[in-house]
């Protein structure tokens, strides 16, 4: 469970340092949108290599990399609507059931 927790928590920092440029750093010169997301991914990773140690030992290399990807879409999509102001899309329902395939096949 640890390890869960701290990839979304990684996720969120990581979708910030992805994405948030986009709204906030528009008029910005590009140079700059770096500078800010490494910063931010900076603290993704203090999150994210720990996670990854923890949860190596419990799931396999593949397990850890779909329960990633799965959390990864859990934290996009309300990213997306809420602060990106994208509209909510049926497309996201579908991804979700293509990772929950995934998650059951390399769960198995």
């Amino acid at each position: 469970m640890r390890t869960v927790l701290l990839l979304i928590i990684s996720n969120v920092f990581m979708t910030f340092a992805w994405y948030a440029h986009l709204r906030n750093l528009r008029t910005r010169h590009w140079l700059i949108a770096v500078v800010v997301s490494w910063g931010i991914a900076f603290f993704e990773y203090l999150v994210q290599v720990p996670a990854n140690r923890i949860g190596y030992g419990r799931f396999s290399l593949a397990q850890l990399k779909i329960v990633q990807e799965v959390i990864t879409l859990l934290v996009f999509v309300p990213f997306a609507v809420w602060y990106m102001g994208t509209p909510l899309k049926l497309d996201y329902l579908w991804a979700g059931c293509c990772l929950a395939g995934a998650v059951f096949f390399i769960f198995r």
